[in-house]
């Protein structure tokens, strides 16, 4: 039943039959599709897998519950060619996505008509195909190594950082713009002092925050040969060495809450 509004009293009304007839509409062509979904899973599913799961996750946890700690020496210069990976290809990122938003941005942007879209396709370009894809590729391009993380990366990072970027210098206040341009200041000024200090805070916010998410990105890539941790973790799957892969998680996860506590440190000491 509806809610109504009245003097700052809440009355309730019955609906119509039109409009719990909408509802009921609604209510069956939600669970017809559910239905419909459902069943098109369920013939491209093997269910002797699924009832097997249980089991075979249990022997899964019991064979990596007794990680051989001896490998984890094997397993830090990885570890680091991924700090490494994602460092440099966050800054690569940053460095091409910065200007890229400044002319997707309505107000600062010096072709609306030409560069704006470029420059809003290219971002979207960016944003639309994972990190794992672009290390997929470039892999085949480049050959397997780190140079194809860093670059799968920085390729993610430019729809990611430009698009939060873009954003934030169109929310900025132009009346403080105004006053510099009102000064004679050259474009190039207005940017520095009328612009630029108004999104600084949301650019290193963004940096930060898309560091950290690298760190994450940075440790699978090496699955589709793009070097760093991920390389070991897919020997390690592939030989069925499952103590081997407990090791990695656990280094995994304690480099992404190392990253976690930098970034959260930086963000606000810069903000």
């Amino acid at each position: 039943m509806p809610v109504t509004q009245i003097d700052d009293r809440k009355v309730w009304q019955r609906r119509d039959r039109a409009q719990q007839l909408r509802i009921w509409l609604g209510w069956l062509v939600g669970v017809a599709l559910f239905m419909v979904c459902w069943e098109y899973i369920s013939r491209q599913t093997i269910w002797i897998f699924v009832w097997d799961a249980p089991q075979q996750a249990f022997d899964m946890a019991r064979r990596m519950s007794n990680p051989p700690w001896g490998y984890f020496d094997r397993i830090l210069w990885p570890m680091w060619d991924t700090i490494n990976m994602a460092t440099l290809g966050t800054l690569i990122g940053v460095v091409i996505a910065t200007p890229l938003a400044f002319l997707a941005a309505w107000n600062t942007t010096p072709s609306r008509f030409v560069l704006r879209p470029l420059a809003l396709g290219i971002i979207v370009t960016s944003r639309s195909i994972n990190s794992l894809i672009w290390a997929l590729l470039l892999v085949l391009i480049l050959g397997p190594g780190l140079m194809a993380g860093i670059i799968a990366i920085a390729l993610r990072s430019i729809g990611f950082v430009g698009k939060l970027l873009y954003e934030a210098i169109e929310e900025i206040d132009e009346n403080q713009v105004e006053a510099i341009r009102a000064t004679g200041a050259a474009p190039t000024q207005v940017l520095s002092y009328g612009v630029w200090p108004q999104i600084l805070p949301a650019f290193a916010g963004i940096s930060v925050y898309r560091w950290d998410i690298n760190i994450r990105e940075a440790t699978i890539l090496g699955l589709v040969g793009a070097g760093g941790i991920g390389v070991q973790l897919s020997a390690s799957v592939n030989s069925l060495a499952w103590g081997q892969v407990s090791v990695i998680f656990i280094a995994i996860l304690l480099t992404v809450v190392v990253s976690e506590w930098v970034s959260a440190k930086v963000r606000h000491a810069i903000i």
